[in-house]
């Protein structure tokens, strides 16, 4: 996967951050919710470019 692919990742968990923040901050449970399924999305992502990029390195 490409540079393009972890931006898009991290500016997913970036914005599940935010979305978790204003939910935070306006006592949304649904924005909550939905902001922490983002983040976390978005930080699976990362961690799987982590492992394919650390397999292609090894070859």
């Amino acid at each position: 996967m490409g540079t393009d692919d972890k931006f898009e990742n991290k500016a997913e968990e970036l914005k599940g951050r935010a979305k978790e923040t204003m939910g935070d901050a306006t006592d949304n449970e649904q924005w909550q919710a939905e902001g922490k399924a983002e983040k976390a999305k978005g930080a699976l992502k990362q961690a799987g470019e982590k492992v394919k990029d650390a397999f292609r390195d090894d070859k």
